[in-house]
């Protein structure tokens, strides 16, 4: 049974922290692991840990606020009732902070409210001198995603994907291509310029990238990191599937069948079972809505996904069936889909008509 307390654990998390001072020292790195575990089992008590984590980021000492920094985002990350609180406090920290061992926990840590109001803050880090603060500010973005194509978050990732650093511009395009699903002719506009770029890691994401969003001209590019001899990432199949474009299809079918990622890419390439899927998409909406007249069926696709929906409107609310699966509880009969999917869902009785309630 642990017996520790939340100080207890931050004095010891401190005093690691304190050790490690030569990254290059292995004793130091023994430190460092030990550091964020003590930090993490402290903040499973949320009570005791926000007002530690706050009176540390006020101490004078550097390495207190650092360590005061991670310790809030942990308990943030456990006890979304201490988030608030959480960002009102780096906020302030961020106006009056100049150390950089401190500015990138606190770009960590706010990005891990999913507060609004770290925008602003990370907009501004972003501009910092030191590469390994903005190398935080374009991971920490993925969390606070405004969704608009022209936020002041999108802007800001734009800006980064062009960083001199290698590290920056990678985190910057996948956070901007990949964890941020909002799409504008200057978003693609910049993941293209990545797909030259001379890190081979942030090409591969601006390739994936353009991929999610149906952008024809990530086809080729996309083939090619296919047809990389030592093999492709996985991403790089979802990114195919997501295409739906029959040019991958040769360089997906070089590799061994099996593997789930390889058969939903070559599956989603192969234009026959395509136009046989989607043959059987309208099929079912078709029986569905011979059925039951009184729901309203439609099939749909995400915009950054693969795969096909059936969403169905009734009176209860929605429901959604993912079209492959639904075929597959039917024995591929788009007919009896239909069918079960009318029996999944009650029918709903028309309302009464107006006049006085009986006694």
């Amino acid at each position: 049974m642990e017996t520790d307390s939340v100080a207890e654990l931050v004095t010891r998390a401190l005093a690691a922290l304190r050790a490690a001072t030569d990254p290059d020292d292995p004793g130091d790195q023994d430190s460092l692991h030990e550091y964020a575990p003590l930090l993490w089992r402290a903040a499973a008590d949320g009570a005791a840990a926000l007002p530690l984590g706050l009176e540390l980021i006020g101490s004078a000492d550097p390495v207190e606020r650092e360590a005061g920094c991670d310790l809030l985002r942990d308990t943030g990350n456990r006890h979304e009732a201490a988030r608030a609180g959480t960002a009102t406090a780096l906020v302030a920290l961020a106006r009056r902070e100049t150390e950089g061992r401190v500015l990138r926990p606190l770009a960590r840590a706010i990005g891990m409210t999913y507060d609004p109001r770290a925008v602003p803050v990370l907009v501004a880090l972003a501009g910092h001198p030191e590469a390994e603060v903005r190398e935080e500010v374009a991971r920490s973005f993925a969390e606070v995603v405004t969704g608009l194509p022209d936020g002041p978050d999108v802007r800001t990732l734009i800006g980064l994907t062009r960083d001199p650093d290698r590290h920056v511009r990678d985190w910057a395009t996948f956070t901007l291509g990949v964890q941020a699903e909002v799409d504008s002719p200057a978003i693609r506009s910049a993941l293209r310029e990545r797909t030259a770029d001379e890190h081979a890691e942030t090409r591969r994401e601006a390739i994936r990238a353009l991929a999610r969003r149906h952008d024809p001209r990530a086809v080729p590019l996309l083939a090619g990191l296919l047809g990389n001899p030592e093999g492709a990432h996985v991403l790089t199949f979802g990114a195919a599937q997501i295409t739906d474009a029959p040019e991958a299809l040769p360089a997906l079918q070089e590799y061994e069948p099996g593997d789930d990622w390889v058969t939903d890419a070559v599956n989603a390439c192969n234009p026959v079972r395509r136009a046989r899927l989607d043959a059987w998409a309208w099929e079912v909406v078709s029986t569905l809505h011979r059925l039951r007249p009184d729901l309203d069926a439609a099939v749909s696709m995400e915009r950054f996904g693969w795969g096909r929906s059936l969403g169905v409107a009734a009176g209860f609310g929605p429901s959604d069936y993912d079209i492959e699966a639904l075929l597959a509880r039917a024995d591929g009969d788009p007919a009896h889909a239909a069918e079960l999917v009318a029996a999944d869902l009650p029918r709903t009785l028309p309302d009464p008509p107006p006049g006085p309630r009986p006694r």
